[in-house]
């Protein structure tokens, strides 16, 4: 037997003998690396005269050609070999509970949001949205807010660039300051009578511990026929008791003054202090108790209705307002609203929910 034959031979046993990758590896690199016994006789080819080279070459290439592909032979062998080592090595117990991976939760923002669509809806609202870039005729012409109100002035609102109106009719752009240019829009495109709350974004120039230039801030509307200031504390009551999950929830309703409303109240609610916390529910009037403003509301302005193309002297109706964030605030014993923003992954850990908390009223909306 030639030379190079009792090299492939031995070669091809050596390969077949390796029980590790890294033996066959070793092998590889001795055979056909850079400095390698095949490689170097791979190399002599190219002095030699066509004669010898034809002479030579094709048991060389033969050597290369079996060298390389008992190699990748023995490597999937091998490779396999360990899969199948690995595989009935570990075992996996079907009845356990499975590990869960990283979890997200719900912001307190939207489960409260959840909340309150779940309360009214039970009361018969349904919930409208509408654009958060508004014209100043349905943000604040049309809720009979005057050209002079302060409302309108730069430091509370922000505007758009003039000619922001792609309309072309001339009417200044901004971001909306409440979300009752809804309740504009509805009484204008829906035949009453009409039930809504409208949640959303809403926007003001105003930033410290309890203000965001985005806050979030959810607005109810009834117009009907016969509608008075009762129905109006009723629906505030069964509402604040059902989000506050308590039925001592006492109501002071105090004169005020909105453009848009008329008569208008500010809606404070009795709180106890109890380990020095601040907790709603409970006359406050009582010893060791207080009130807090949570809502303003009224009757809604004749003007308002009649900008609206309705009659006032047929439809009446209430209109209500608080901030959504606030209401977290005061359910869950929050202290800075700059929080909800900051997106610190410990602070939604600690406030947020599961999303398998979904708000019910059978349940309790906070569960």
């Amino acid at each position: 037997m030639s030379e190079i034959a009792n090299l492939k031979a031995g070669l091809i046993a050596d390969i077949a003998a390796a029980d590790t990758l890294e033996a066959l590896e070793t092998l590889r690199v001795s055979a056909m690396g850079k400095n390698g016994v095949v490689t170097g006789l791979l190399k002599t080819l190219g002095p030699m005269s066509p004669e010898e080279r034809l002479e030579k070459g094709p048991p060389i290439q033969d050597l290369r050609e079996s060298a390389t592909a008992a190699l990748a032979e023995k490597k999937a062998a091998l490779e396999q070999a360990a899969l199948d080592a690995k595989l009935a090595a570990e075992k996996i117990d079907m009845t356990l509970p499975a590990e869960l991976g990283a979890q997200g939760s719900v912001h307190p923002v939207s489960q409260v949001m959840d909340e309150l669509a779940e309360i009214f809806a039970d009361l018969g609202f349904s919930v409208a949205t509408g654009p958060e870039v508004e014209d100043d005729w349905h943000n604040f012409t049309a809720l009979n807010i005057p050209e002079t109100h302060p409302a309108r002035a730069m430091h509370d609102t922000f505007y758009f660039p003039d000619g922001s109106d792609e309309n072309g009719d001339g009417k200044k752009m901004l971001l909306r300051t409440h979300t009752s240019p809804v309740q504009i829009r509805t009484m204008m495109n829906e035949e009453p009578p009409i039930r809504i709350i409208a949640p959303g974004r809403v926007y003001r120039s105003d930033s410290d511990a309890t203000h965001t230039p985005m806050f979030h801030q959810i607005e109810g509307l009834v117009i009907d026929k016969g509608i008075t200031l009762g129905h109006l504390k009723w629906t505030l009551e069964t509402f604040l008791k059902a989000f506050f999950e308590r039925d001592d929830i006492v109501l002071r309703l105090r004169p005020s003054y909105f453009p848009f409303t008329e008569p208008s109240v500010e809606v404070d609610v009795g709180y106890t202090l109890t380990n020095g916390q601040r907790v709603i529910g409970g006359d406050g009037d009582a010893p060791g108790g207080g009130w807090l403003e949570v809502l303003g509301s009224g009757m809604v302005n004749r003007r308002v209705i009649e900008a609206c193309g309705l009659d006032p002297d047929e439809w009446q109706g209430f209109a209500f307002g608080t901030g959504v964030d606030r209401l977290a605030m005061l359910k869950y014993g929050m202290n800075d609203l700059r929080a909800f923003f900051d997106g610190d992954l410990r602070w939604l850990k600690h406030y947020g929910f599961s999303a398998l908390d979904v708000p019910t009223l059978s349940g309790g909306v906070g569960a």
